[in-house]
């Protein structure tokens, strides 16, 4: 079968590299000059099964209305005139209670941990290195009430078989010595030693030169997506700033940009941008520099060690498809590493990042068919979690489209979810 997947982040790539090796021929279009330019290019690098989580949860809206009066809050939503962001917000809110939340971090779980597998087993297949770590993730509890809240989380995390152990301040001192002296911060914190870390745009790129050099795919950059043409029931053609492409079947994984290219055809896919920061600065003393990941619950931000670097991602903000960098978010980002983690790298020499996360109101990725199109698919919406996500949604996708039968159930996590009781 000829595929077209329209996208080459790491769920496009990932996507593109499944179907590659289930036989297919397949075709990578995108609008930048190479792959992994855009969201994908610098998240806060690490690979979190156990830490999928959705946003919506019954405390957030009163968390918001606190943030709301803070220039450094974790969330923030600038106000403007935009339906579907208002929409989505709609739907978020009426996924924060404890049995949808219940719900949705269990689907999470599900393919993060499946996709974590995935990346283990291409890993070895391939021998790819992408400044990759395999030293698991802590989550740093700095009030009494973040532990509470973990406790239901590590039920969950029990019931998916996902390995975790509580920590004190020393255990995690013990764990990432670059916290010692400032263990007075937290009260404990949540150690997920089956999580990973790397750099997502080095992975992604040479992802996709394997792909094209030992499984044959094509890839068109610099190629603008304009619209998909299509029939009642099937999609004959895309059309791009290249001409007019066909195949048998198509593939949307084009992140936050994926509802306005298949909003012309009727499909409402309830994803929205939720704009995300980073900043990478040089190592400048080991001793004190973490080892792996290590995500503050009070900031929100992941502080994670890449190689010789430091990343620091983290935020969330609502501003629509706005690009412009932040003064307030690159200060919230800064409090965090250096509450934590002091002169261990060079704040002045951090490299500033934005991206756009195609974050749903459940958290949870959109995996499968695109309603009423027979060859038409969708591989987006994975928000914070594309990178731990994508090797797991390409390999489910694949399959799916291959008429196999999936290693993990999956139809709950198709576009049907929102328009099914």
């Amino acid at each position: 079968m000829k595929v077209i997947v329209l996208g080459a982040g790491v769920v496009g790539v990932t996507t593109a590299w499944y179907l590659a090796k289930a036989g297919h021929e397949v075709t990578v279009v995108d609008r930048q000059p190479a792959a992994a330019m855009e969201t994908s290019f610098a998240n806060a690098g690490q690979i979190s099964p156990g830490f999928s989580s959705p946003w919506a949860e019954p405390a957030l809206p009163v968390k918001v209305l606190r943030w709301m009066a803070s220039r450094h809050a974790p969330m923030v939503v600038r106000p403007r005139i935009d339906f579907a962001m208002m929409r989505w917000i709609e739907q978020l809110l009426a996924n924060c209670n404890m049995h949808d939340y219940d719900i949705n971090k269990s689907r999470m779980l599900r393919i993060a941990q499946y996709s974590r597998d995935c990346l283990d087993a291409l890993r070895k297949d391939t021998g790819i290195t992408y400044d990759d770590g395999q030293r698991g993730l802590i989550q740093l509890f700095r009030t009494q009430k973040q532990v509470d809240h973990a406790a239901r989380d590590m039920a969950l995390l029990d019931q998916a078989g996902i390995a975790h152990e509580f920590l004190s301040p020393d255990e995690i001192a013990r764990n990432e010595p670059g916290l010692s002296e400032n263990r007075h911060l937290f009260t404990g914190g949540l150690r997920l030693p089956g999580d990973e870390t790397g750099d997502c745009h080095m992975f992604t790129q040479r992802l996709a030169q394997k792909a094209e050099q030992e499984l044959g795919v094509t890839f068109h950059y610099e190629t603008t997506i304009e619209a998909l043409d299509a029939s009642a029931t099937d999609i004959f053609g895309v059309r791009t700033s290249a001409g007019r492409m066909t195949a048998d079947a198509y593939v949307v994984s084009m992140g936050s940009y994926s509802p306005l290219l298949l909003r012309p055809l009727g499909v409402r896919l309830p994803v929205y941008p939720t704009k995300g920061y980073s900043l990478t600065l040089p190592v400048t003393d080991a001793a004190r520099a973490p080892l792996s990941t290590v995500c503050d619950s009070t900031h929100k931000v992941s502080i994670t060690r890449l190689g010789d670097r430091i990343r620091i991602g983290g935020t969330a903000e609502l501003a629509g498809y706005n690009l412009r960098l932040s003064r307030d978010r690159r200060e919230l980002l800064e409090l965090s590493f250096s509450e934590l983690f002091g002169a261990s790298g060079d704040l002045s020499q951090g490299a500033y990042w934005t991206g756009l996360r195609p974050s749903t109101p459940d958290g949870t990725p959109v995996i499968g068919p695109a309603g009423r199109f027979s060859n038409l698919w969708l591989n987006t919406g994975h928000g914070t979690l594309g990178w731990t996500m994508a090797c797991g949604s390409g390999r489910v996708l694949s399959d799916r489209m291959s008429g196999k039968r999936t290693e993990i159930p999956c139809l709950d996590l198709s576009l049907d979810r929102y328009t099914t009781t």
